[in-house]
C-alpha cells in the first residue's frame, strides 16, 4: 500500500544533518565516556514538588477528558505571564494549550497555511521547521540569517523572498536555537514591517524566553499592529525543566484561537489534567523556581565564554540567550560536520555541526550547555585544544 507523498516527503529524504548526534548517542550507549553537548534537554529533572503537584491531581481524579482549550486556570496564568513579561494586553481567550512546542508549531502553520501555500523560516533553524510546514502541505523556504550579520535575519531579504513566493507566513525564533542570539528591537521592527507590508502571518517561537542573558525578552507580537497577525509559540519545556511532560500553548488573536480549539478537538483532543495541574502549580511557585533553571544556564555561559576567549582559532557568536553557543570553526580549514565528526572520534565530545540547521551555518558547530560545569569546562578545554592542533597540523 502506498503512503501519502505528505508522510514519505516530511523530512525531504537524505540525511537531516543529526548523524554525528546519533553517533555520539550510541557511543554512549555502548560504555564510551562521551560528553554530549548535542541536544538541549535539561540534565536535572523536573522539580519534584512539580512532579509531586502532578501525581496528586492524578490521584484527585484528573484523569478523565480534558477540556480541549486547556483548564481556564491555567490560560489565565499563561495570559497574565505573557502580558507581564511582554506589555501586550493578553486573556485567557488568546490562549489554548498544546502538546509541548512542538504541536503548537504544527498548528500554527495548520492555521496559517493552506495546502500549495509557501511558509517562510530563518535559517539557521531549529530542526522540526521545514517538516513541519510541509507536513501541513506547505512549501518551506528558508530565508538566510548570515553570520556576517551576527545571524540576525535582515528585513530586505525577508521581503525579497516573500514577495518572490507570494508566502503566507514566517517564522522566527528569539531566543535563537541554534545560534543564542536574541534578535533586536531593529530586527523585529523589520520583520514586523515585513509582515504588515506583505499580509503575512508572524509565527514567533519564544519557548526561551526566559534564557535572555543581556537585556530583556522581546515578543514581536507587541509592537503596533503586530497582535492581529502574530502566533506566538511558549512552552513550560525549558523554562520550568518540564520537556517529557510536552505541555506548550499558543497565543494569539481570539477569532485564530478559536479555529485552533476546533483543531485541537480533531487531533490531540487536549492534554491530560493532572499535566495542566502540574503546570498550574509550576507558575503559581513565581520566579524563583524559574531563576534556579535559568541562573544554572548563565553560570555555564559565564564559564563557557571565558573558556572559548582563550582559542585563536574559534570565533564565539555574539549571543544573548538560550541554552546554547555557537561555534565559528572555519579558521581550522574544516566543515562543521568534519570537526564534530572528528572531535567525537578523537575527545569523544559530541557537539551539533552547524549543517544540520541549514546552510548559513556551515563552518560552525554548535554546543548545548546541559552539562554540569565541571564536565563543560574540561570539555571546552579538550575543544579548543583540539581545534589548535587541527591548525597546526594544516
Amino acid at each position: 500500500m502506498q503512503l501519502s507523498k505528505r508522510i514519505l516527503t516530511l523530512t525531504d529524504g537524505g540525511s537531516d544533518g543529526w548523524d554525528v548526534y546519533r553517533r555520539a548517542r550510541s557511543m554512549a550507549e555502548a560504555g564510551h565516556p562521551v560528553i554530549e553537548l548535542t541536544i538541549g534537554d535539561h540534565d536535572v529533572p523536573t522539580d519534584p514538588a512539580i512532579l509531586d503537584a502532578m501525581h496528586a491531581a492524578a490521584l484527585d481524579g484528573s484523569v478523565g477528558y480534558p477540556i480541549v482549550p486547556g483548564l481556564p486556570e491555567l490560560r489565565d496564568a499563561i495570559a497574565a505571564r505573557v502580558q507581564a513579561r511582554t506589555g501586550a494586553p493578553t486573556t485567557r481567550d488568546n490562549v489554548v494549550i498544546m502538546p509541548g512546542g512542538q504541536g503548537a508549531l504544527f498548528s500554527a502553520e495548520a492555521a496559517t497555511c493552506d495546502h500549495g501555500d509557501t511558509a517562510l523560516f530563518v535559517e539557521p533553524y531549529y530542526a522540526t521547521y521545514p517538516g513541519s510546514i510541509r507536513g501541513v502541505g506547505a512549501t518551506p523556504v528558508p530565508v538566510p540569517a548570515l553570520p556576517e550579520h551576527d545571524f540576525q535575519p535582515q528585513a530586505s531579504t525577508i521581503l525579497a523572498a516573500a514577495r518572490e513566493t507570494g508566502a503566507r507566513s514566517l517564522l522566527i525564533n528569539t531566543p535563537h536555537n541554534p545560534t543564542g542570539v536574541v534578535y533586536t528591537m531593529k530586527t523585529l521592527r523589520g520583520i514586523a514591517d515585513v509582515c504588515k507590508a506583505t499580509g503575512m502571518w508572524l509565527i514567533s517561537d519564544e519557548v526561551y524566553d526566559t534564557q535572555v542573558w543581556d537585556g530583556a525578552h522581546l515578543s514581536p507580537r507587541a509592537l503596533p499592529g503586530m497582535a492581529e497577525r502574530t502566533l506566538v509559540i511558549g512552552s513550560m519545556s525549558k523554562s520550568h525543566a518540564m520537556t517529557g511532560s510536552r505541555i506548550g500553548w499558543i497565543v494569539g488573536p481570539e477569532e485564530a484561537v478559536e479555529h485552533l480549539i476546533n483543531l485541537s478537538t480533531h487531533t490531540t483532543y487536549g492534554l491530560p489534567a493532572y499535566i495542566q495541574e502540574a503546570a498550574l502549580f509550576a507558575l503559581q511557585e513565581g520566579a524563583e523556581l524559574e531563576a534556579e533553571i535559568t541562573g544554572r544556564f548563565r553560570h555555564r555561559r559565564a564559564l563557557a565564554l571565558e573558556v572559548l576567549s582563550k582559542s585563536n582559532r574559534i570565533h564565539t557568536v555574539p549571543s544573548h540567550g538560550a541554552m546554547y553557543l555557537m561555534l565559528d570553526i572555519r579558521a581550522t580549514g574544516l566543515s562543521g560536520e568534519d570537526f564534530a565528526n572528528l572531535l567525537l572520534d578523537e575527545e569523544e565530545i559530541g557537539v551539533m555541526p552547524g549543517e544540520s540547521f541549514g546552510r548559513t551555518a556551515a563552518g560552525h558547530v554548535r554546543i548545548a550547555l546541559t552539562v554540569d560545569e565541571a564536565v563543560l569546562e574540561d570539555a571546552l578545554r579538550r575543544l579548543v585544544a583540539f581545534a589548535e592542533r587541527l591548525a597546526h597540523a594544516a
